[in-house]
């Protein structure tokens, strides 16, 4: 596997290697000619799964959504100049959401620096301090020294991408001609100097201490009425996670306000204390004041909602937050205390003595007008014929089959699935990109996240055209997603805020139209597209989906007649 045809093409395969040894899968390249060495190393690599992408902001983001679909670091490498910089918004985004990258940046050696070489910029902190490690690498050279320290620093790498949280690597790699693998007659010496055998027995996994037994108040606890928020969250087993929360709402008779975004709506039959419709009830006022809790346990980060954000932030109560990554998770800035563990770990240390507390009155009176106002709302989506937004989110937890991976859009398609989701035991798998909610690379990411699967994308018109060269990526991809976009002509999340108030800046400035045919978008980039008519012919199409290829089912709404809907009806549901 090491290439020997010259310094650069030995230099960029045992870097490929070493990362190989340490568990990568996938490296995703953009064409360039500086990185010629690392593209062909990482191509010719049996074990490596290798996806060239045109456009680097895309490739990004589809390495981002393959980081959160395998949890294991994606490599992304391109050229030098401006290529790298086009990864800046997914660097964000993977830095916020805690996903590993390692960024390969290739470059001009020094002496080609400051002096106008074409393609050159100053690469060196490229991404500021938002990385968890970076560095220059050296100059290749075939001394079995030097590719000692490359190895380290591959190994190094690696780790850091990892630990103590994931987050992004960049590597910023200098590189003389020859580029391509043009034979180097002076390096054939070097192969009896090579042991490949004895030189990678040194790259092994790191060893994990996890942190130790955090002894917690379960007794006062279980004496006074509380909440668990199951919040934003995307466990590498979902199904231990649920359970776990599960075990803890039991053990302290706590309703369970579960995000859409987190897994423990789709798992709704191991937990009896399920709260999906929170938002509709604090909308009222004497709910928000009875519902007032003496406890709140925050598992992972709050959860999208306003209503229940400013409901806390209300309250002056102790909030005890279970994450496991040393990170300040109260934007509310009130009176928390931070468990770091992960919520897996503390149902495991249950005091095996503790009981199941009864159905405490305050937990039956939160599930009494859960089901009241679940089966409103339920009964109210049903029977609208209409094209209405929020209805897509719904029929999708009732249409999806079990298991299916969805990533939700940001902006409207993220709210509509907290507002409307319904619990469910179909085991579907969120996704999202709350990092920086921003709707950067949405297209990329979904199909990052449905590589080798067959997966679904919700989004609105303006976050799917604003990465239409996600498409791009057409030719190359495996499995299936099913994008259903909501095309309602605008920005739809500004219709809910004051600025729409405002006529004469509202719509060129904020709501943004476009008015692309969506049809003829995706007949230019040879992709299946399909109106959507009626609600029975999309939950038909979502029943079953297929298994390769990409479609887009196009739903066209109102905007602001759906705005004035949600605005109208939310606080009815829980009345």
């Amino acid at each position: 596997m090491i290439d020997l045809r010259n310094v650069n093409t030995l230099w960029a395969s045992v870097l490929v290697e070493t990362l190989y040894r340490c568990g990568l899968t996938m490296a995703v390249i953009c064409p360039g000619s500086r990185s010629t060495p690392l593209t062909v190393a990482f191509a010719n690599h049996p074990h490596i799964t290798t996806m060239p992408i045109l456009d680097e902001r895309s490739a990004a983001f589809f390495a981002l959504g393959r980081a959160k679909k395998t949890g294991l670091p994606i490599v992304l490498v391109c050229t030098s100049g401006t290529a790298g910089a086009n990864f800046y918004p997914a660097v964000i985004e993977a830095k916020e959401s805690f996903l590993p990258l390692i960024i390969i940046t290739a470059d001009r050696p020094p002496e080609l620096r400051n002096c106008h070489a074409g393609q050159t910029i100053d690469q060196l902190k490229l991404y500021g301090n938002l990385p968890n490690w970076q560095c220059e690498l050296a100059l290749p050279e075939a001394d079995l020294g030097m590719l000692r320290y490359l190895r380290q620093n591959m190994v190094q790498a690696w780790e850091q991408s990892l630990f103590p949280a994931p987050g992004v690597v960049h590597i910023n790699l200098p590189l003389r001609e020859p580029l391509a693998p043009i034979l180097q007659p002076k390096l054939a010496e070097f192969k009896t100097q090579f042991s490949f055998q004895d030189f990678f027995t040194a790259v092994d996994s790191p060893l994990v201490i996890n942190y130790p037994t955090v002894t917690l108040p379960w007794t006062d606890w279980q004496s006074q009425s509380g909440i668990i928020i199951a919040g934003l969250a995307q466990p590498r087993d979902p199904q231990a996670y649920c359970l776990a929360i599960a075990r803890l709402a039991k053990l302290l008779s706590f309703p369970v306000l579960a995000e859409a975004l987190s897994p423990v709506r789709n798992y709704a039959v191991l937990n009896p204390y399920l709260i999906s419709t929170y938002d509709s009830i604090l909308c009222q006022d004497i709910a928000k004041k009875e519902l007032v809790p003496e406890v709140v346990i925050q598992i992972g980060e709050l959860p999208t909602s306003k209503q229940l954000r400013n409901w806390l932030r209300e309250i002056p109560i102790k909030r005890w937050i279970i994450d496991p990554r040393i990170e300040n998770f109260d934007p509310l800035h009130g009176k928390t205390i931070h468990i770091y563990s992960s919520i897996e770990r503390v149902a495991q240390n249950i005091d095996s003595s503790l009981n199941n507390c009864q159905l405490s009155n305050y937990c039956q009176q939160w599930c009494e007008l859960e089901a009241r106002t679940r089966k409103n709302l339920d009964n109210t989506l049903e029977s609208i014929d209409a094209m209405y937004e929020g209805k897509a989110a719904w029929l999708l937890s009732r249409s999806l089959p079990s298991t299916t991976p969805i990533f939700l859009a940001n902006s409207m398609s993220v709210r509509n699935a907290e507002y409307f989701w319904q619990p469910n035991n179909s085991q579907i798998v969120p996704y999202f990109s709350r990092g920086a909610n921003g709707i950067d690379g949405t297209l990329s990411t979904a199909l990052g996240i449905a590589y080798g699967d067959i997966g679904v994308l919700l989004t609105g018109d303006l976050a799917l055209l604003h990465d239409t060269n996600g498409f791009l990526i057409h030719q190359k991809f495996q499995g299936h997603l099913t994008i259903v976009v909501i095309n309602n002509n605008g920005g739809g999340i500004f219709e809910m805020l004051p600025i729409a108030n405002f006529a004469s800046e509202f719509e060129e400035y904020f709501a943004t139209p476009q008015s692309v045919n969506l049809a003829q978008l995706c007949t230019a980039y040879n992709i299946e597209h399909q109106k959507i008519n009626n609600w029975q012919e999309l939950e038909e199409l979502l029943e079953n989906l297929p298994t390769t290829g990409i479609r887009v089912l196009e739903i066209t709404c109102d905007r602001h007649r759906d705005a004035t809907w949600l605005k109208n009806n939310l606080a009815q549901f829980s009345v």
